[in-house]
């Protein structure tokens, strides 16, 4: 027969057994960890890679609404054919990693076939440029405009071409 009292004690033993043999499987990792030469303050690691910078973005129709399906084509400033292309999705908004380090990109829009309702075609306002320094986001947005038709002024009369007074 036992007494409570040594089951007691078997039950302590027990408990700081399971509690110390975690301690004693990571501890030969934790001392190597801290027993090198570069210490706790030690410059970052070299990249790898998985070390990538994202341009994103939203892709803004002539009435200040997202447009969805519009082909983004990316380009280093560097290249003269884009790299990468990315559609815009429901929201407006696309998103394409590109290599870190400090470059240039270039951003246009394809945009054929896109029409407003009444049939007008789109343009992009500008091509617009980003630039990345390291492994950071930026985030740009595209802005889309009416083309207007070529020899009708913006009242919708016929340009004669001669000097208005």
């Amino acid at each position: 027969m036992t007494t409570p009292r040594i089951r007691a004690q078997v039950f302590i033993r027990l408990c700081s057994a399971i509690f110390l043999l975690p301690i004693l499987i990571l501890l030969p990792n934790f001392s190597a960890t801290f027993s090198s030469t570069k210490g706790l303050l030690a410059a970052p690691a070299p990249k790898s890679k998985n070390d990538y910078a994202v341009i994103a973005g939203t892709v803004w129709g002539p009435n200040d609404h997202p447009v969805y399906g519009v082909p983004v084509k990316i380009r280093r400033a560097k290249d003269k054919k884009p790299k990468w292309e990315v559609y815009s999705d429901h929201m407006g908004e696309f998103a394409q990693r590109v290599p870190t380090g400090e470059s240039d990109y270039f951003l246009t829009a394809d945009l054929k076939g896109f029409k407003t309702t009444d049939g007008r075609p789109l343009r992009l306002v500008k091509e617009v440029t980003v630039h990345i320094y390291n492994d950071e986001r930026e985030d740009t947005g595209l802005h889309l405009t009416v083309e207007e038709p070529t020899g009708v002024d913006k009242a919708g009369a016929p340009d004669s071409g001669a000097a208005k007074p």
